[in-house]
């Protein structure tokens, strides 16, 4: 081989050109030869991922279902199962702690999913706070080089853009009302977007043509919301959807240099939740399509890096150390839910924080 290619240099490039083509060519080939050896590929994944799952208060709905145990905080067990089901593992991260503890954990972890749910962003150590410690910690890992990803689901998403806007008096989001299941439509560049350029094809078609994507908020994040407070730099739209009133909102993002990324619907309802009321899509096109965005993001962190010192450690953090309660009988659209940090009754629990500006308290998919 070599022999051939030195006699077709030889008629067009000098003799010292040619010796250093030649070595380059060497070295390109033993390095070949070297990793199909020893099965190492170019870029070695995290096969044993753990994400971050960030709990949040409690709804009225819930807290009255457990009132002599005043729990701090839940996750729904959904999102627990569709982060499973892509092949990782689940550490729930609580509300109510000190920066500290946030930037430890996430020095363990491979990435934070930030969930849906019915909180307001205006309670003291509550979700928001929370966020806010993740948000920051994650964009300076991000900007040393650690790749760390984030995905905001509904509320979640919601929180991200806010974060990223500058949490004031006046959250940047607006009222909406959609609580059906709706199709997406694309940006005309989407396909170049981090979210979706591996997509099939059939994918996108269904997300495109069917209604499989289920919402359930009463805020959204538009376009003028991005501009409002010069987002449109760093976050970047690929769909929109339009609700009851037809106001069409952001559906899917992310951002334009970190490991960020929002979705406005809830994917994981889909395969986990089934409450005959909301009509959720359980078909087989739903059910295929809902999933790729978690498999995404579990892609997404695969990329980290992070471990527990011990298994010892990494065990005591696991979800499984918590067990699930049976919340669809109570009358919860979640079948299960998780619950943390009882810390016995109170009288006193305020229900006006869930109170938005015009005192009605939060409408959620949670009855």
């Amino acid at each position: 081989m070599f022999h051939q290619l030195y006699h077709l240099l030889k008629s067009i490039l000098n003799i010292n050109t040619i010796i250093v083509i030649l070595i380059g060519c060497y070295n390109i080939r033993l390095l070949f030869r070297k990793k199909c050896k020893t099965g190492i590929s170019r870029v070695t994944l995290n096969d044993r991922p753990i994400i971050g799952v960030l709990s949040q208060e409690q709804s009225k709905h819930l807290h009255s279902k457990f009132p002599d145990e005043n729990y701090t905080s839940y996750i729904a067990a959904s999102y627990v199962k569709h982060v499973e089901a892509a092949g990782a593992r689940v550490v729930p991260i609580l509300i109510g702690k000190n920066r500290k503890y946030y930037e430890d954990l996430m020095k363990k972890i491979n990435g934070v999913f930030l969930p849906g749910g019915a909180t307001f962003f205006n309670q003291s150590n509550g979700f928001a706070d929370a966020g806010q410690h993740i948000y920051d910690i994650a964009q300076l890992m991000n900007t040393s080089g650690d790749y760390f990803p984030i995905f905001g689901t509904c509320l979640g998403f919601e929180l991200l853009i806010i974060l990223a806007s500058g949490r004031g008096e006046k959250e940047n989001r607006v009222k909406c009302y959609s609580f059906r299941n709706l199709s997406l439509n694309f940006t005309n560049d989407f396909r170049s977007s981090k979210m979706f350029k591996d997509a099939t094809e059939d994918i996108i078609r269904i997300l495109e043509t069917e209604d499989i994507t289920v919402n359930a908020h009463q805020f959204c994040i538009l376009d003028e919301n991005l501009k409002s407070h010069n987002l449109t730099k760093d976050w970047r739209v690929t769909s929109h959807s339009k609700d009851d009133n037809g106001t069409s909102f952001i559906a899917t993002i992310e951002h334009t240099r970190y490991p960020f990324y929002g979705v406005q619907f809830h994917p994981e309802k889909v395969a986990y939740e089934w409450k005959a009321s909301k009509n959720y899509p359980h078909t087989m096109n739903a059910l295929q399509t809902n999933r790729y965005f978690m498999d995404f993001f579990v892609s997404e962190c695969r990329k980290n890096y992070h471990r527990f010192p011990s298994t010892k450690e990494e065990n005591d953090y696991l979800i499984y150390k918590y067990a699930p309660v049976f919340t669809g009988e109570l009358g919860s659209s979640y079948q299960q839910c998780y619950f943390f940090e009882p810390r016995g009754v109170d009288t006193k629990y305020n229900f006006n924080l869930l109170k938005d500006e015009q005192n009605s308290h939060y409408r959620t998919d949670l009855y």
